[in-house]
């Protein structure tokens, strides 16, 4: 009697798989902004111009979700999460950074709907434009975490994967 054929699995990355990795390695790196220790190598300079750099960089992420919010109220329930979690890594990287205000808020607080020209009209191009942005953050931040030490690298390769991981949703969520 022949056996049965194997069940037929499908190629690629599954959605579960990524949002599991992209958790795991969030969770490794526990989004803390703990300061690095001097033999871990790099100077301290460099290390505040990266964390710095960094939370500029979520800062501006974070007025893009808040430009898109004003703008497609109607995407609030789907990007909220996403945006609590570039808030918190904006405060993770702003923590151990000179002093900048952290925009945590809300995000109706912050930006008005007349104030966000650059917004695509439609909802689907705004969302695939928050996901150039991640993508394109995840990407810059993956090659700077060759240069920083430690604890900063780890909390730079965890951000990059929650990037990747918002990318993902924002572009794979409605399928």
């Amino acid at each position: 009697m022949p056996f049965p054929p194997p069940p037929r699995t499908p190629w690629g990355v599954r959605r579960r798989s990524l949002i599991v990795s992209a958790a795991s390695a969030a969770l490794l790196a526990g989004c803390s902004a703990d300061p690095d220790s001097a033999g871990h190598g790099g100077s301290t300079s460099v290390t505040a111009r990266a964390r710095a750099r960094a939370a500029r960089d979520s800062q501006a992420l974070l007025r893009q979700y808040d430009a898109v919010l004003a703008a497609h109220p109607g995407l609030a329930e789907r990007l909220r999460p996403l945006r609590a979690q570039v808030a918190a890594h904006a405060a993770a990287f702003a923590e151990g950074a000179s002093k900048s205000p952290t925009a945590t808020g809300s995000p109706s607080a912050t930006v008005s709907a007349a104030a966000s020209p650059g917004v695509p009209a439609d909802e689907k191009s705004a969302l695939a434009s928050l996901a150039a942005a991640e993508r394109a953050l995840a990407d810059r931040r993956a090659t700077q975490l060759l240069d920083v030490p430690g604890e900063l690298a780890r909390l730079l390769a965890g951000v990059a994967a929650a990037g990747a991981a918002h990318a993902y949703l924002l572009t794979e969520g409605e399928k």
